[in-house]
């Protein structure tokens, strides 16, 4: 039965900057917070909610960390568990980063009934919703609950969707679609008439589930708030989720549930390949590297019960050398193609809009649902459109483009949260699929839906050369936004006024001019290590760009800066060997670097290129820098070029100095 209100009697943290006041809150002291002129912390990751070691865990157990890696480390194992707190309060973008499920779920354990924040993340709320925990902007509420009033669920939907209403109505998503079957409450039907989409419109458009019984599939039109359930083509989770996914659907639906058209269905052994090489003593102690280990193995089993594709790891010379790839490096070199729906348990599944398709992160309640029924809930997202003109200078690249989009006041105040970023332009036509999926990929940094952009030939091309595909087949596929669609805000971008940027370390938001560094940073920035890898850096285009650098710096005669890692890390086995053909590894090796196979590596924390220390510093060409993502040292975000280039300087430089 729907809830019909809550009466929370748990304490009321308030996450403050003032570390001595969080302190004592967390020690049971009342201490008057006044969320209206104490700052509160704002842009709290899902790192810091459950730091990627947490994430070892998929079950009651994360309770126990919830919270241990926000920043300042005040919090310690336990003390929200055992804090007796029912409400916990914090600032802007609540649940930024990563769509890990461990952190609502790490909350809603350890007795957290009601998040209050100014703003919430598109993915972590959503996750909320299908967990049963509340979530709310409202901080009104906040003297309603403390006086001990019981709170109508219906100030929780306020501005949901339909769908989300329910489903928040229902206490998760699970009680809703056993409703939903049940035949006791049904999605609204899409009537919108005929009208002129954006591209990500139209592909949700084609893709509604008209019938479930029958599986037919479209509408005439579909319009920003419309919620429907559409049929996804691609569904895919890491050895990080897998096993919450599993345990989720197991106890959803029965132990004797299977995968619906497993075909359509992809695992990936990818984010801790190289945890061993990096893992501290004490995490070993905690039993942490067995703990770790088990989430392959849980993998391994469902994928082979449910006949689902593993990409694992790969040998070479009877040695294990790393993964067969980055997921979402496999997923465009083989998976996606245009017009499709791509679902994935990582917040950059985004990556693969780069072909044209809808490509978007989910949770592990929402893709335990979609293994069964094949759909995942969609509220139809506003679309903001960004039109990329002119040539880029020298020396600038797509990710220069995103941080100095990222740093500009749509994102800074939160506008930018659950929207399409829909690129487009001459500027845009002209850069090769690897720049654009950089454009894409980035799009979620500051809460973006997704990322997309229109295929044209340059697509086409890539798709017949790397998977021999038909030409027109994948013409046929294409799908294009209608001259006149509506978009919630469009900016005209000048490529040619766009200069080498850089995100300082805390936010990819960050972004300042890379000739402005030191004057922001107080001069010259040292660096410890130099980081070229991740699925945003360890594309073809950005070994490109390293080997560039590097082969200018060797015929010089410089090499990597004495006291400075420089780890280059290949996103798939196929980059790998492209990396070889083009003659790019004897320059790495020659330059100083260290090569690594395919894992998503340091970016999470979880291998080769992470920082041990909080005073070291690192330059990276990842996509984000929240606190305690790549370690416990400052994370500067730089494009390939600038990150090879430091390397040899030392400090974070462009390449013309060297």
């Amino acid at each position: 039965m729907p809830r019909t209100s809550i009466q929370v009697k748990g304490k009321v943290p308030y996450l403050t900057e003032d570390s001595d006041k969080l302190r004592r809150q967390l020690a049971g002291e009342n201490v008057s917070v006044n969320p209206s002129t104490d700052e509160l912390i704002h842009n709290i990751s899902t790192d810091e909610l459950t730091p990627g070691w947490v994430c070892y865990y998929y079950d009651e157990t994360l309770a126990r960390y919830c919270l241990v890696g926000l920043r300042g480390g005040v919090v310690q194992k336990d003390e929200i568990k055992n804090g007796g707190f029912g409400v916990i309060v914090s600032g802007r973008s609540k649940g930024c980063g990563s769509s890990r499920e461990t952190a609502p779920y790490s909350e809603r354990e350890a007795g957290i009934q009601i998040v209050v924040a100014k703003s919430i993340e598109k993915i972590y709320g959503q996750n909320c919703q299908n967990i049963g925990l509340l979530t709310t902007t409202d901080f009104s509420i906040l003297d309603r609950i403390q006086n001990g009033e019981a709170i109508s669920i219906e100030e929780f939907t306020k501005g949901l969707d339909p769908i989300s209403a329910d489903v928040v109505r229902h206490g998760g998503l699970f009680a809703y679609n056993k409703a939903r079957m049940a035949g006791e409450v049904s999605p609204p039907e899409v009537t919108t008439p005929a009208r002129k989409m954006t591209l990500c419109e139209k592909i949700i458009a084609a893709h509604a589930i008209v019938d479930a019984k029958t599986g037919a599939l479209g509408v005439t039109a579909v319009k920003p708030g419309d919620s429907l359930f559409v049929r996804t083509d691609v569904r895919f989770s890491h050895e990080y989720v897998t096993p919450m996914a599993e345990a989720l659907f197991r106890s959803g639906f029965g132990d004797g549930a299977k995968v619906t058209e497993p075909a359509s269905v992809f695992a990936f052994r990818d984010h801790l390949t190289f945890l061993d090489l990096v893992m501290p003593e004490a995490h070993k102690k905690m039993g942490l590297k067995e703990q770790a280990a088990s989430l392959a193995t849980v993998q391994e089993g469902f994928t082979k019960r449910n006949g689902i594709k593993l990409y694992g790891e790969v040998e070479r010379n009877g040695k294990t050398v790393g993964s067969e790839a980055i997921c979402h490096n496999k997923v465009i070199e083989e998976l996606a193609l245009p017009g499709q729906i791509v679902a994935g348990t990582d917040s950059h599944t985004c990556m693969a809009g780069a072909l044209g398709c809808f490509a978007f992160g989910v949770g592990s309640t929402d893709m335990a649902n979609s293994w069964l029924t094949r759909d995942v809930r969609v509220a139809v997202p506003e679309t903001a459109r960004f039109n990329l003109h002119g040539k880029l200078r020298f020396g600038v690249t797509a990710k220069d483009v995103m941080l100095h989009l990222l740093s500009q006041p749509f994102w800074k105040t939160g506008e930018g949260i659950g929207k399409v970023l829909e690129f487009a332009g001459d500027g845009v036509r002209a850069m090769s699929l690897d720049e654009r999926a950089t454009l894409t990929n980035m799009a979620v940094e500051a809460g973006g839906f997704t990322g997309i952009i229109e295929a044209d030939e340059v697509i086409v091309e890539y798709l017949v050369k790397q998977r021999g595909l038909d030409a027109d087949l994948v013409r046929s596929k294409i799908v294009r936004a209608d001259p006149g669609a509506e978009y919630m805000a469009t900016f005209d971008v000048d490529l040619g006024s766009i200069v080498p940027m850089v995100a300082t370390p805390g936010d990819p938001r960050n972004g300042v001019a890379l000739s402005d560094l030191g004057a922001v940073s107080g001069g010259a920035v040292k660096i410890d290590i130099a980081y070229g890898g991740s699925c945003t850096g360890g594309k073809k285009a950005d070994m490109d760009m390293y080997a560039s650098v590097l082969k200018r710096a060797i015929e010089s005669g410089k090499r990597v800066a004495e006291g400075v890692h420089l780890y280059i890390q290949f996103g798939s086995q196929d980059i790998r060997r492209y990396a070889e053909e083009q003659g790019y590894i004897s320059i790495f090796e020659k330059a100083g670097a260290e090569l690594v196979d395919p894992s998503c590596g340091a970016c999470i924390k979880a291998g080769p290129g992470v920082s041990n220390k909080p005073e070291e510093v690192t330059v990276s060409a990842i996509n984000r820098n929240f606190p305690g993502r790549s370690g416990p040292g400052k994370v500067y975000l730089a494009s390939p070029l600038v990150v090879a280039a430091s390397a040899i300087a030392g400090t974070i430089v462009s390449p013309e100095a060297i």
